[in-house]
Parts: structure tokens; C-alpha cells; sequence
């Protein structure tokens, strides 16, 4: 979601649709386990199991929770408070040290893009936000980088099917968990 907080202050969060599909798919391949840990006698108890995931749910959620805020001096990436700064660290650029914005290839032949400073360090630009081509368009009013080829790494088509797919696989985690259910 974008907010304006004042009139040259922007924060663009992570698109809602990513962070359901995401979550979802995270519940549809783990919740199964604690009950057909119990209904194969495993030798990690189900409530280990369960708190175990829980605490994976939450670190998930802390990492969905990112969000890029641009105002007139730079842009950051940032969290919220109650994510620690050693679980996931945020950084800060001024407009003044971005000096290009280099494509990378993703080992699944994507493009990313890095922010490069004066002293050639790279940071990440966040593409799974919603309002990435206003995000875009304003880094290159700040910094004079023409962004023209500059496209997200994931269409919302692509979250759609992922989401659809989850959806079956949670049927699936219905019909899994009666059956282990059944056994115990």
C-alpha cells in the first residue's frame, strides 16, 4: 500500500496479494506436520513441532512486513520496531551516493535490480511492492537513472496461480489431516 505522508514522503509496502500468497502456501505445506507427527509416532512431538512452526509463521510475517519509504534526501528500506534489526537489516541511500542501477540474473533467469553507491556497494530495489512503477519513476526523477527497462520480477498473474494452487493444496491438508486424525 502507498502512503503519502506529506508531500514528498512515500511508503510503499509489500503488495497484500504476495503477502497472502505467501502465507498461505506457508500454512498449506506445514500444517500437516504436527498431526501426522502424532499419527506416525514421530520422535518429534507434535507440540514441538507446532511451536516450532509458529515461530517459522511469525519470521515469515516479520519478513513480509518490509517497506520503502522515498522522501526528498533518499530512499530506505525499512521494518517495523518489533522485527530485530539481526533478523533482518534494513538500509538507507541518499539520492546523491546512487550511482546506477545494475540488472542481475536470478539463478531462475529473472532480473534484479541493485542500487550501486560511490563505493560500489549494491542494495537490493525491492520489487514486490504495490505501486512499483511510481516507485520507479520517482527513483529516476531523483537520480537522472533512466528506469525505462526496469519491469517487477513477478506479474500479480503469477501470485493468482501460485494462490489457486495453494488453495488445492490445502484441500489436500483437509483430507491429510482427517485421515491422520482417523489414525490417532
Amino acid at each position: 500500500m502507498i502512503e503519502n505522508q506529506h508531500s514528498e514522503t512515500f511508503i510503499f509496502r509489500i503488495s497484500p496479494l504476495i503477502k497472502l500468497t505467501l502465507l498461505s502456501l506457508y500454512i498449506a505445506l506445514t500444517l500437516p506436520l504436527p498431526f501426522l507427527s502424532q499419527a506416525t509416532n514421530a520422535p518429534v512431538p507434535p507440540v514441538i513441532l507446532g511451536v516450532g512452526l509458529t515461530l517459522g509463521a511469525i519470521a515469515l510475517y516479520a519478513a513480509l512486513t518490509e517497506r520503502v519509504i522515498i522522501n526528498d534526501k533518499g530512499i530506505q528500506l525499512s521494518y517495523p520496531a518489533w522485527v530485530p534489526d539481526l533478523f533482518r537489516k534494513g538500509w538507507y541511500l541518499p539520492w546523491a551516493e546512487i550511482k546506477a542501477l545494475k540488472p542481475r540474473t536470478t539463478g531462475q533467469g529473472g532480473l534484479v535490480y541493485y542500487f550501486l553507491n560511490n563505493s560500489g556497494e549494491g542494495y537490493l530495489l525491492p520489487m514486490r511492492v504495490v505501486g512499483f512503477a511510481k516507485l520507479v519513476r520517482i527513483v529516476e526523477a531523483k537520480t537522472g537513472i533512466d528506469t525505462t527497462d526496469v519491469r517487477p520480477l513477478s506479474q500479480p498473474w503469477m501470485y493468482l496461480i501460485l494462490f489457486g494452487c495453494t488453495i488445492l493444496l490445502l484441500l489436500v491438508d483437509a483430507w491429510t489431516i482427517s485421515n491422520a486424525v482417523a489414525i490417532s
